[in-house]
């Protein structure tokens, strides 16, 4: 399997486990949740890894890396989001925008992790 295939399958990976933790929200069920949280950001992980490997030595990422800021966003509008750029980064990698692909799985990356970051901060 090539490399954009697998960024492809960790897209759509992560879709459906962001689909998994907004119904999980819905339902109230915290356990689901969490988990479908984790494996989300997990496979968004392993996307930014293997573009990584494709744009190294194409650009200088530092450039555009959004800083992580502390927003207080609900988790279910931030879900919405996520899906909605997970959608986009897909369609920009079946057009061959590779960059901008790239910036799209980031951010949603970003939205995941603040996502549990809140929640660790209310567990505290």
């Amino acid at each position: 399997m090539q490399v954009d295939e697998k960024i492809a399958q960790s897209l759509r990976s992560a879709a459906i486990y962001v689909e998994k933790t907004t119904s999980a929200l819905g339902k109230g069920d915290a356990d689901l949740f969490d988990d479908s949280l984790w494996h989300g950001t997990e496979e968004l992980e392993y996307a930014l890894f293997l573009f990584s490997l494709r744009v190294q030595q194409e650009t200088d990422t530092s450039k555009w890396k959004p800083r992580t800021e502390n927003t207080k966003t609900e988790a279910g509008p931030l879900l919405e989001s996520v899906r909605t750029i997970l959608d986009e980064a897909e369609k920009s990698l079946s057009n061959g925008e590779l960059l901008a692909a790239y910036k799209k799985a980031y951010a949603a990356r970003q939205c995941l992790l603040g996502i549990q970051k809140g929640l660790a901060r209310k567990k505290r």
